[in-house]
């Protein structure tokens, strides 16, 4: 979900260049010490699992876990996925500089907003419940995200607006696929008590 360089106007890239700021200076507030390692955790697992992405149009498909991301750490979601953005556009061109805090808008916020709405819900002792919401959440981030990509687009120039709906489109599967993932993360991390 990576938008590339050269495509946002310069109003869109320093509006999400100050929202991305204003959500990693929150974010490093709230990270406390004992959490570093998990956030480390956390950003190489996004890393990775944005490293195999299939190019759609100017954007990119693939797993982000920005929904498992925000639903452990909340606002600690922007600077881990900062970081991780950061080295996937320093070693291998994905997104770049230019466009950084916009991707990290997009896909840290969502993240923040389930960190709010799914945390109290996953805390219930019924595990299809549990699964449900966990699922949900997944789904959520990823369609949020997909959304606000659209965002920055049509705010760049309202042609892009076909294309962005086909971005919008071609990231429902992988909307159920995170679900999936985040549902069966959160279970696992239930039955180990950790949360």
């Amino acid at each position: 979900m990576h938008i590339s360089e050269g495509v946002l106007s310069l109003p869109v890239l320093s509006a999400g260049a100050v929202l991305s700021v204003v959500g990693v200076a929150i974010g490093l507030k709230k990270l406390k010490q004992e959490k570093m390692v998990q956030a480390a955790v956390l950003s190489s697992s996004f890393f990775v699992a944005s490293l195999i992405h299939i190019p759609v149009s100017f954007s990119s498909v693939h797993l982000i876990l920005n929904g498992i991301v925000g639903l452990l750490m909340g606002w600690a979601a922007f600077p881990i996925i900062l970081i991780a953005l950061f080295l996937q556009s320093i070693f291998f061109q994905f997104g770049g500089l230019t466009v950084i805090g916009v991707n990290t808008f997009v896909l840290a916020f969502p993240a923040v907003l389930a960190f709010y709405i799914f945390s109290p819900l996953i805390k219930n002792d019924k595990q299809r419940l549990v699964f449900f919401f966990a699922f949900l959440c997944g789904f959520f981030t990823i369609f949020c995200s997909a959304l606000l990509l659209v965002l920055t687009l049509f705010l760049t120039d309202q042609n892009f607006l076909k294309l962005a709906l086909v971005v919008l489109a071609s990231h429902f599967p992988v909307m159920v696929i995170e679900g999936f993932i985040t549902a069966f993360c959160v279970l696992f991390l239930k039955k180990v008590g950790y949360l």
